[in-house]
């Protein structure tokens, strides 16, 4: 199976490296700056599963020729999706499978609009991981799984055939029958994470031994949710109470992806994210008002950060 990646960041890099680390034929997508940087150095992983080092990755820019492919994984950020379309898109056949690992919902719409939704299945992904100043992949978190599946359910045999080549990697990357349900699960997870986390400006620990922390974490919970099931989005009724449960038992120094890139004054998915759920909100009359402060918090920063430029 011939598996492109797109990108070779915290989760591309991390994901395309296992499946090369097995023998999976994998190659990456990338930009011009990530193209000198992996020649050099080569994709280096730095786990606590355990290092890999690639030596000569297979590496294409856009617009060069290549494939065909069996599977295209998009593992870019939300605010790149149109270029990241626009890249794939000589790339993917009738034939061509494409999974989006990216967080939210919103993205679905697009690449169904652009690839038809035959083409196209639901994938997420559960992996806390970046790039250091080198441009090696660094993997924090216990957990560093993948999942896919088609979109209205069940396991298809095209499913089957993508979950028996990904199987046996360092990690998982395993099939869904309930994808779309999963999917909506973690967006909530990571919209509360990433919107709690952004707002106090702290990893889960101090949020957590706070006065106000873990009623907020669930106050903000509670809101997205609400959304959600006016969207009549397929989360389980308990969703709340299941994930705070997750959220007190995550490790102290645990932070979103999002307050990650704060950090580095990089961009933020605050529109797709948040931005998206609110925007329903209004639309059906839901009163979200700590989702409002999270995302006045996103949109302050990044007019600091334009000021700043």
């Amino acid at each position: 199976m011939k598996v492109l990646v797109l990108g070779a960041g915290g989760i591309g890099g991390y994901f395309g490296g296992r499946l090369a680390e097995k023998g999976v034929d994998v190659t990456f997508l990338v930009r011009e700056r990530r193209h000198a940087q992996l020649t050099q150095r080569g994709l280096r992983i730095q786990s606590m599963h355990g290092d890999l080092v690639i030596e000569r990755p297979q590496l294409i820019r856009a617009g060069e020729e290549s494939g065909p492919f069996d599977v295209v994984l998009l593992s870019n950020k939300a605010y790149h999706l149109a270029d990241s379309v626009r890249d794939i898109e000589p790339y993917v056949s009738e034939e061509t499978v494409v999974i989006p690992l990216l967080n939210g919902i919103a993205h679905m719409e697009l690449l169904w609009e652009r690839f038809g939704k035959e083409r196209v299945l639901g994938g997420l992904c559960f992996i806390e991981t970046t790039l250091n100043a080198d441009g090696d992949v660094v993997q924090t978190s216990p957990t560093h799984e993948a999942v896919f599946g088609e979109w209205e359910g069940g396991i298809s045999e095209r499913v089957e055939r993508i979950a028996e080549a990904f199987s046996g990697i360092n990690g998982s990357m395993r099939a869904s029958k309930n994808i779309q349900k999963e999917a909506w699960h973690k967006y909530l997870f990571i919209t509360t994470l990433s919107g709690i986390t952004t707002l106090m400006n702290a990893a889960v620990g101090p949020i957590r031994d706070s006065h106000y922390g873990l009623e907020l974490t669930r106050q903000l919970s509670e809101e997205c949710a609400q959304v959600m099931r006016a969207l009549e989005a397929p989360i389980r009724e308990d969703i709340v109470e299941k994930q705070m449960e997750m959220f007190q038992n995550q490790g102290a120094a645990m932070k979103s992806s999002m307050l990650r890139d704060m950090e580095k004054g990089l961009p933020v998915e605050g529109d797709h994210l948040q931005g998206y759920l609110l925007q329903h909100a209004e639309q059906l009359g839901v009163s979200t008002p700590l989702l409002k402060v999270v995302y006045n918090n996103l949109k302050v920063y990044e007019q600091k950060r334009s000021a700043g430029k």
